[in-house]
């Protein structure tokens, strides 16, 4: 598989930035807004989005929260400004960032969301490390991604892994491998997305 480099995502996402929520607005929403409401549910007082995007979930976060969001793509950050800026009663910062090596001083977070992040990232087990190093500890990290391996997606995944290699999306992506070999505990995981096509994991970082 070709490896996946920060430079690889900037320019997959300089591409996508514009097209991003005709093409995935409505069909990674569940997942979004289950990823939301767990987060919620953690009632934090600062909480960190990992790969911001163009900002589809920033409304759907508690009102009081300090909420930060980060990406490595300029393109995508600007979008999401624009939807920070309409909510003037939330305290919203965005940063260019790239989340496997992070500016914030560790335990700073009360809550760390990933939304379709970890597939994507360069160094998967460098980001996990980055994220449980800026979430305080028995704090909460949200995850939904899509995992290789359902018997259902096994066609998709296999007709996509060529196009998948060529823009540095990784189809064979393991749940056991990527979240079950790290010593965090994990609370719940559920199906999200249509039939099933990610997995929302939720974490207490132990």
């Amino acid at each position: 598989m070709k490896p996946v480099s920060v430079d690889n995502v900037i320019s997959t996402y300089r591409f996508y930035a514009p097209l991003y929520d005709r093409l995935f607005g409505a069909i990674f929403e569940p997942g979004r807004r289950a990823l939301a409401e767990a987060a919620c549910a953690s009632q934090p007082r600062s909480l960190l989005e990992v790969g911001v995007g163009t900002g589809l979930t920033l409304r759907q976060y508690p009102c009081a929260c300090e909420i930060v969001g980060i990406d490595v793509s300029a393109d995508m950050l600007k979008i999401a400004q624009c939807r920070a800026d309409e909510l003037p009663d939330r305290n919203i910062q965005l940063a260019l960032m790239n989340a496997e090596s992070m500016d914030f001083p560790d335990g700073y977070f009360d809550c760390v969301v990933l939304p379709y992040v970890l597939s994507v990232t360069p160094d998967p087990a460098r980001l996990v490390a980055e994220i449980r190093r800026v979430c305080r500890k028995n704090g909460t990290i949200v995850i939904v991604n899509h995992f290789s391996g359902s018997r259902f997606w096994w066609l998709m995944e296999r007709s996509v892994r060529s196009l998948a290699n060529r823009i540095g999306f990784r189809s064979d992506f393991r749940f056991d491998e990527q979240i079950l070999r790290y010593d965090w505990e994990v609370k719940s995981v559920r199906d999200v997305n249509m039939l099933g096509l990610s997995k929302l994991v939720t974490i207490r970082n132990t």
